[in-house]
């Protein structure tokens, strides 16, 4: 009886003490200091290593866990993950999640940041009914997203490579050695003249230098003399075309002013100079003829008139 009794006495505590364990683990669970606060996050890209209950850090302080892990129904390009943070975690607007991997365990965890002080909290509801953390690209997501294009760069770059280290290229390389062997020969055994080239043209190059300050000198002198020659002859010229311009405004203010008896002259004087010239030629020729007649006939054909010839009957 009594071993029966015993019996009952340690099931009734391993039953108390396995309550009490089991409350103590949901406390501690739940323990954070305050309430909790669940969001969702929209992951477009692998969240692998990612588990239920992997936690949750603001600015690398622990502040909640991971709830739920799902695919997105409405477009299954996005994973659906939903986490709880404690109350005094300030998710404000401007705060990311990004996916990061936990050391080379191959774990992953949710970590926040970007708080901005004086912000608004995230209240507004997403399509799953929770706020929405807008995502980051964390170092393990960059990694994974840019894993296939650093591949494909490796696998290009090894195939060139490789063509490049082919046997005729390696030909190639070892005649492109050979000629730049004969040719370090052929500077080496040019040195001597080669320096002599150099020296000579370093002394044309100042030759240069002082030619080209004399040519400045002359050219300076040039233009002193121009300056003081050339510029006293362009004065006087200025002064001569003056001269001319207003001899020239006279002439014709002259012509203008003999227009009007240039105009009689032609019109008047002209036609009647040209009767008077007529009628001195007509005087001339009855002069002419009358000095004739005075030689053959003497005065007396003149004055006695001329006799009528005799006819006979």
């Amino acid at each position: 009886m009594e071993t029966r009794s015993n019996n009952v006495l340690v099931g009734a505590f391993v039953l108390f003490f396995t309550a009490a364990l089991a409350f103590f683990i949901v406390w501690l669970a739940n323990d954070s200091g305050g309430q909790k606060r669940e969001y969702d996050i929209f992951f477009k890209q692998s969240v692998d290593g990612l588990n239920k209950g992997a936690a949750v850090q603001f600015s690398g302080v622990p502040s909640g866990q991971v709830r739920e892990i799902a695919l997105w129904p409405d477009d299954p390009q996005f994973v659906r993950v939903r986490i709880e943070v404690n109350e005094g975690v300030p998710v404000l607007q401007g705060t990311t999640a990004a996916l990061e991997g936990v050391g080379f365990t191959g774990v992953s965890q949710i970590s926040l940041d970007g708080a901005v002080k004086g912000a608004p909290a995230i209240a507004d509801k997403g399509p799953a009914g929770k706020p929405v953390i807008p995502t980051r690209v964390g170092g393990l997501g960059e990694l994974l997203n840019t894993a296939p294009q650093l591949l494909q760069r490796l696998s290009t770059l090894t195939e060139r490579l490789a063509e490049l280290a082919d046997d005729r290229n390696q030909a190639s390389f070892a005649a492109i050695l050979d000629n730049v062997e004969a040719s370090t020969a052929i500077l080496a055994r040019n040195g001597p003249a080669i320096e002599k080239a150099l020296a000579d043209t370093r002394i044309a190059i100042q030759q240069t230098g002082v030619a080209a300050e004399q040519i400045g000198n002359l050219a300076a002198s040039a233009q002193g003399t121009i300056d003081r020659n050339v510029d006293p002859a362009m004065q006087d010229l200025r002064k001569t075309l003056r001269s001319a311009s207003e001899s020239m405004a006279t002439l014709e203010g002259a012509i203008a002013d003999a227009r009007p008896g240039l105009k009689t002259f032609s019109e008047t004087t002209i036609p009647e100079a040209n009767a008077l010239i007529r009628d001195l030629r007509r005087t001339s020729a009855s002069l002419s003829s009358l000095t004739d007649k005075l030689d053959q006939q003497g005065a007396g054909a003149v004055l006695g008139g001329s006799k009528l010839p005799d006819y006979k009957q």
